[in-house]
């Protein structure tokens, strides 16, 4: 008679070590994966930043204050939130959503402003610096992108069919011309504004015909007023108004929308950031701090 001499419980031990063996190589995909993924959603700072720059065409512009990465963070970008403005609040929410990067149209160190870094200015950089969050700022540039830019994104809500720009608007120019598909009134038009862009416009009405046509420049370009009107054309857009900017309306017969400087400027930094995202495919969240102004 022959005799099983093996132990009764190795084929169940060899079966367990086949399991964890399989186990084992299936953890190890699954997190090399994850670790391949990750790494194709990161990007350089220097190469996100050199794509912006290129797409801007940063040197064609004299500003107002520092384009690009005002405040150093981390040197990867994965995490975008962008925002009109870089205020508390937005830093506040950029946290919350574990950004590491805020773009935004309005930035800091501005021309003429407060060099030291105390008050807001000590306090917002403070959070950025201890967080590791990159600062990127376009001003300009974001204004007068053919595309990508406030003004050809607000003709774009608006549905104006951009025509032209606007001489005299800076250098490059940044006020745009163009007309509606279909002529409008005023009280048409401001409507429309409400509903689009959330915000009750401050309308000067200049004359009562039915406009075809109308310049714009988004944020404080009421000042532009006057080379709108000497293009003939029958409306002019801005965000602010200005004591002058109603008699000026008025007297040269051309009639005046001020739509809010941060509504009419909300498009550019959302496209730029939607832009980044598909090009690099990192994240991105548009986050809109409210802002009556």
């Amino acid at each position: 008679m022959e005799v099983d001499t093996a132990c009764p419980g190795s084929a169940h031990a060899e079966r367990d070590n086949t399991r964890y063996f399989h186990l084992l190589v299936l953890s190890f995909v699954i997190v090399t994966v994850l670790l391949a993924a990750d790494d194709a959603i990161m990007i350089t700072r220097t190469e996100f930043i050199s794509h912006i720059e290129t797409l801007l065409e940063l040197a064609r512009f004299h500003d107002y204050c520092p384009n690009g990465l005002q405040v150093a963070g981390n040197e990867q970008v994965k995490h975008i939130v962008s925002g009109v403005t870089a205020s508390q609040a937005l830093i506040d929410a950029a946290l919350d959503c574990g950004a590491d990067t805020i773009l935004v149209h309005h930035g800091y160190f501005w021309r003429g402003e407060d060099q030291r870094i105390i008050g807001i200015k000590q306090r917002r950089l403070k959070q950025l610096l201890l967080n590791d969050i990159n600062l990127i700022a376009y001003h300009l540039p974001l204004d007068a992108h053919p595309t990508l830019g406030n003004n050809a994104q607000i003709a774009e809500k608006l549905s104006i069919e951009i025509n032209g720009r606007i001489s005299g608007t800076g250098d490059p120019a940044m006020g745009m011309c163009g007309c509606f598909s279909l002529p409008k009134t005023v009280p048409e038009f401001a409507d429309e504004l409400r509903q689009k862009l959330g915000r009750e416009p401050m309308v000067i009405q200049g004359h009562n015909r039915p406009m075809t046509t109308i310049g714009w420049c988004t944020g404080a370009a009421q000042g532009y007023i006057e080379q709108a009107a000497g293009l003939g054309l029958d409306a002019y857009l801005s965000g602010e108004i200005s004591e002058q900017t109603a008699h000026l309306a008025r007297e040269l017969g051309i009639n005046y929308f001020a739509a809010g400087h941060h509504a009419t400027e909300r498009y550019g930094v959302a496209a730029l950031g939607e832009h980044l995202a598909m090009h690099f495919g990192v994240t991105h969240q548009f986050i809109d701090i409210d802002n009556p102004v």
